[in-house]
């Protein structure tokens, strides 16, 4: 956004959602409980002072911002992609359908130990399993040419099988300790959301990580992170742009704005509805409670992810961790009222939303995979990342609907909505 108009109408948008929910008083002490991160991640130990976390003026936030007014481009509306994505919907397989709703690593789509090319066990692979898309970690990327070559090979097996679809590519590329594509091949590292000091940065980086992890054939960022640091024994770190709800909010978006923008890569607002406040870790403990009210969260995590959201995050991710106010004692993203009653109905997120990791302990250590990602649809996810067991997993579902539990429609929706943002990037 050029022009300051734009700017203010970022802000302004963050706090019309704020008034729609019911501000408590009392959530003006949990916005000022940190001042600098402690080192929670093993590999992060130096703290880093107000002045790099928060710039002085707080004002350059909102005005001092690269990103481009014309973000509509990117997004094509017209009649003739609902057309076509309705035709491609409609003669899929109810299997097929299904397995568009999980995203997994190459490993357990192939059941090799590791997987650094695209071979004729990957190809029988994915004609079996046609998954909407595929997650790569650093063990996946040993050099350029090869990551570039194992990627197109898939891609060409998802597009000359089946429904002719093709994958999302997704990566961990956050900047700073959470970068997977600069680390190993050799790309410049944006550095940690905690030490960007404006919007203007954080465009950039986001542009910056889109341009470069695209040229690989990644199309899905799991990033920006849209939490708070309300707690500083939070498993997070300097991921975490600020204790400042506002910061995180015009930031995130900033980011998102800058990944999407270049049109070639989908951002993701992650963990919804919110990490900064736990001391626990999601990928070892059996289960995380983070005790806040929904006031608290109206007032601090809400009003981050919104900024995002109002940007146009095509994703977002939604945590495990256990909110004491939704009610239900659920992961979050096996939570109907935190799925579709916050995410999607209060703060009006109408993009993807898909679930974190379901080998972490927090799900695979509870519950099986076809469980959990019975649970994360009929939760009101689209997406579910990283089952442990993908062919539990869908056989469940499928069960589901064919008994009648689940509805189909509901499976529908959430396909619909998968095709249309791969129509966009030029997958289908």
């Amino acid at each position: 956004m050029k022009n300051k108009s734009a700017k203010i109408i970022m802000v302004f948008s963050v706090i019309i959602a704020l008034t729609a929910c019911s501000l408590s008083e009392t959530s003006e002490d949990s916005l000022s409980t940190t001042e600098t991160l402690d080192g929670s991640l093993e590999l992060m130990s130096d703290n880093y002072s107000e002045e790099e976390q928060i710039p002085e003026n707080t004002e350059e936030l909102y005005y001092n911002s690269e990103i481009t007014e014309d973000s509509e481009s990117y997004y094509d509306n017209t009649e003739d992609s609902y057309s076509y994505v309705d035709d491609i919907l409609s003669d899929m397989t109810l299997e097929e359908k299904i397995c568009q709703m999980f995203i997994v690593t190459p490993e357990e789509l192939t059941g090799y130990d590791i997987v650094t090319e695209s071979d004729e066990v990957v190809r029988l692979a994915v004609e079996n399993m046609p998954v909407g898309g595929l997650i790569y970690f650093a063990e996946n990327l040993i050099y350029p040419e090869q990551t570039v070559s194992m990627i197109e090979d898939i891609q060409e097996y998802a597009r000359s099988s089946g429904s002719g679809i093709g994958m999302f590519m997704a990566v961990d590329e956050e900047g700073g300790f959470v970068a997977r594509v600069s680390d190993q091949l050799g790309e410049i590292n944006t550095g940690s959301a905690a030490y960007m000091e404006d919007t203007d940065e954080a465009y950039q980086a986001g542009a910056d990580i889109a341009e470069y992890i695209s040229k690989y054939g990644f199309n899905l960022d799991f990033a920006p992170v849209a939490d708070v640091n309300i707690n500083p024994e939070n498993e997070l770190g300097s991921r975490i742009f600020s204790d400042d709800p506002e910061i995180v909010s015009v930031m995130s978006g900033a980011m998102t704005e800058g990944i999407q923008n270049t049109g070639k890569v989908s951002a993701t607002l992650k963990h919804f509805p919110g990490l900064g406040a736990e001391d626990g870790n999601t990928h070892s403990d059996s289960y995380t409670v983070i005790d806040r009210t929904y006031d608290e969260l109206c007032n601090a995590e809400f009003q981050a992810f919104q900024g995002g959201i109002d940007a146009g995050a095509d994703f977002v991710m939604v945590g495990h961790q256990i909110m004491t106010c939704a009610g239900d004692n659920l992961p979050s993203d096996l939570s109907y009222t935190v799925v579709t009653e916050w995410l999607r109905n209060e703060l009006g997120f109408d993009g993807i939303i898909i679930t974190d990791s379901h080998e972490m302990n927090t799900i695979s250590g509870v519950y099986t995979s076809g469980e959990s990602a019975l649970m994360a649809i009929t939760a009101g996810a689209d997406m579910v990342l990283m089952p442990s067991d993908l062919e539990n997993a869908v056989q469940t579902v499928s069960n589901a609907v064919y008994d009648g539990s689940l509805s189909e429609t509901q499976i529908d929706s959430s396909v619909y909505r998968i095709l249309s943002k791969k129509h966009k990037l030029g997958l289908i």
